[in-house]
């Protein structure tokens, strides 16, 4: 069921905000040169994917977990997209294509080991990363892996239909600031 609901409501997304999209495309061309970013993260399975955003920090930024990253990277727009979280409209296109859901766990850098060490524990990587969940709007991000292990497990473990709408609403109205750079 939440396959069906990710398809249509990612597809619903991409053609809703389209305008949008091709607004902020341009606006990243002025920004950096390069309004995209893609970067390989840990997919279902631990399965290399390659998740696309829009670009937020200046094109020579070392790739690196989001709270390793000075603010100094980030650009008046990165700022901005992030804020709105409108930098993850692109992801859209990740959950059409069966690469994450709406809801999941966050997905992570091969690089940050302790995180996948704990998630791996956990059976984390068992399910579809996703856009948003339950660490997001609990602000949890990346810098604490064992606690965002145990939170997305325990995500997993209890998704209802309620809060997989719940966990998407949170994120779109401001709730959801996991990722935050410090």
């Amino acid at each position: 069921m939440y396959r069906f609901l990710d398809c249509l409501l990612a597809l619903l997304g991409l053609i809703l905000s389209s305008p949008l999209l091709l607004v902020i495309y341009i606006m990243g061309l002025f920004d950096t040169g390069s309004p995209l970013f893609s970067q390989e993260r840990v997919g279902r399975y631990k399965k290399p994917f390659v998740l696309v955003k829009f670009r937020t920090m200046q094109v020579e930024t070392f790739s690196v977990a989001s709270h390793l990253v000075p603010s100094s990277s980030i650009t008046p727009l990165g700022h901005f997209l992030r804020k709105t979280k409108l930098d993850e409209l692109p992801q859209l296109w990740n959950v059409l294509v069966g690469d994450m859901s709406l809801v999941g766990p966050r997905p992570n850098l091969f690089n940050q080991t302790k995180l996948i060490e704990a998630r791996e524990q956990l059976g984390v990587y068992n399910v579809l990363p996703g856009l948003t969940g339950l660490a997001q709007v609990r602000q949890i991000d990346m810098s604490t892996p064992e606690l965002l292990a145990r939170t997305d497990s325990q995500m997993i473990r209890s998704l209802t239909l309620r809060d997989y709408f719940k966990y998407i609403l949170m994120t779109a109205t401001g709730k959801g600031q996991g990722d935050r750079v410090r």
